[in-house]
């Protein structure tokens, strides 16, 4: 069926059910509205046998671009649960942000999910030899700083450390709105 472009489409992000990805994905395309389900390789060994896997990048979630005023066809697709949303107002993502993620996509380059880490964030080692120990990222590159402060002498520590090494602190999304946002619905 082809895709009905409307002009106050937007992207947003769906939830959906767990492993239900694909199957919503191709729901909503033969419905004929526009979906993107960004997937990477893995290859997943089993007692019996290895094999190619394509896994979803950003699991429990599906793209799709759609008019916010037709949403209700949208969440009638079966697997789907609801909008990401900044309050009670779905939350669209802007068009850059997916065609960089198309872009990606179709580079053919190796690509894998990973956490997502902003300078300033409150971050936890989980591995090497500052296990346990919490921190700021200060930096991003090939490898990561974390800044470590005694608050109480006003003084702090600079050391370069491996991204692997890193595990994000959970805290709440909040929106350009302040309202809250829920970062792992699944």
């Amino acid at each position: 069926m082809e895709e009905v472009s409307l002009p106050d489409a937007q992207w947003f992000a769906l939830m959906v059910k767990p492993r239900h990805e694909k199957a919503v994905d191709g729901a909503l395309k033969s419905k004929g509205v526009e979906s993107f389900l960004p997937l990477y390789s893995e290859r997943r060994q089993w007692a019996d046998r290895g094999a190619m896997v394509h896994l979803p990048l950003f699991p429990g979630y599906v793209f799709s671009r759609f008019a916010a005023a037709s949403r209700s066809r949208i969440l009638g697709t079966p697997g789907t649960i609801d909008l990401v949303r900044c309050g009670k107002e779905p939350a669209p993502i802007p068009n850059a942000e997916i065609a960089a993620l198309q872009a990606v996509i179709g580079c053919g380059r190796s690509l894998e999910p990973w956490p997502h880490l902003a300078v300033g964030e409150t971050v936890e080692m989980d591995g090497g030899p500052l296990q346990g120990l919490t921190g700021k990222v200060l930096d991003i590159k090939n490898s990561a700083r974390l800044v470590l402060s005694v608050h109480l002498l006003n003084r702090s520590v600079l050391v370069e450390i491996e991204r692997e090494w890193i595990r994000a602190i959970p805290s709440p999304l909040v929106c350009s709105s302040g309202a809250l946002a829920l970062r792992n619905p699944v």
